[in-house]
């Protein structure tokens, strides 16, 4: 899926590759864990889109990013498998986590841009962010890792 982003100083198309799923690397406990209360408050029970960028690091020089980014996120399962598992809501609509070390979801994306070029538009209100997230319909029982990579 292909789409194009024009503002008065920049236009970029970024093609998404289907989503896709990583595992934790390892077997991870199985489990049903409570949200604290704080957690568990009606008014929090929305996603919220981040987006990060990173600059490359000339020591990772000769690796693919995403090969790179998805290894470590399955090895990363191992310690946060919760976050590989599912809401589930309990008795009085209580809020907890199925750790079921099933997946998260994992999206790859490229940019014809660079980082340089998007300039301050990266800050808080990044005019770019609905191209660079990717709401994947059905996908709000999972974490979404999502990754662009600016060429």
């Amino acid at each position: 899926m292909a789409s194009s982003v024009s503002s008065a100083a920049l236009v970029f198309s970024v093609k998404r590759y289907d989503p896709e799923f990583v595992l934790p690397a390892k077997p991870t406990p199985r489990e049903v864990k409570q949200l604290s209360d704080i957690d568990d408050q009606e008014g929090l029970r929305f996603q919220v889109p981040v987006i990060m960028f990173y600059r490359s690091n000339p020591l990772m020089k000769g690796k693919h990013p995403v090969k790179v980014i998805r290894e470590a996120l399955g090895k990363a399962l191992v310690y946060y498998y919760p976050f590989a598992g599912r809401l589930i809501e309990g008795e009085n609509r209580k809020l907890m986590e199925d750790c079921t070390g099933e997946r998260v979801l994992f999206i790859e994306a490229d940019a014809d841009t660079t980082l340089e070029n998007l300039g301050d538009a990266i800050l808080l209100m990044c005019p770019y962010l609905e191209e660079l997230l990717y709401d994947v319909p059905g996908s709000g029982e999972f974490l979404v890792p999502h990754l662009s990579l600016f060429r």
